[in-house]
């Protein structure tokens, strides 16, 4: 790991820090096909969560319909689940980063995830400031579902 390396994964969780890294370590044409990967590695909705939108948060700030839940074990564990169309594989792809990199966290590492991740993964180079701020608003419904589950239980 290189000293720039260090400070693009500074504060992140192993799982997300490896992430970053892996995007970093291309060219920035070839983070793109990364990030496809992503989305086509995108886990399925739970089956309760399945064709249900309505049971999931709608996240705004993406221009395809995306739709986040996240749930807390009783020992703080979390687990996120993301509706997001095949046809839309940047944002699928996003999801698909969060979903990886922060799933199966305590609430608290969740909460500690700092907000440019995006910009950390380097992806603002190839994507619109449009899409990237989907990724940031997918993060922010993330840990505002992550603080209402543990003000509550």
């Amino acid at each position: 790991m290189t000293a720039g390396t260090e400070d693009l994964t500074a504060g992140l969780p192993p799982a997300l820090a490896e992430i970053v890294e892996d995007f970093n370590a291309l060219p920035v044409a070839d983070r793109l096909q990364l990030l496809l990967e992503f989305s086509q590695g995108l886990p399925p909705l739970p089956p309760r969560l399945e064709g249900h939108p309505e049971l999931m948060e709608k996240v705004e700030e993406c221009q395809s319909p995306v739709f986040v839940d996240v749930e807390v074990d009783g020992d703080s564990t979390t687990h996120l689940h993301f509706s997001a169309p095949r046809e839309a594989p940047t944002t699928r792809g996003f999801a698909g980063i969060l979903a990886e990199g922060l799933g199966g966290l305590s609430a608290q590492e969740v909460l500690a995830v700092p907000a440019d991740v995006g910009s950390r993964l380097g992806l603002d180079q190839a994507v619109s400031p449009l899409r990237m701020r989907g990724l940031a608003g997918m993060l922010a419904r993330v840990k505002r579902q992550v603080r209402v589950a543990t003000a509550t239980s």
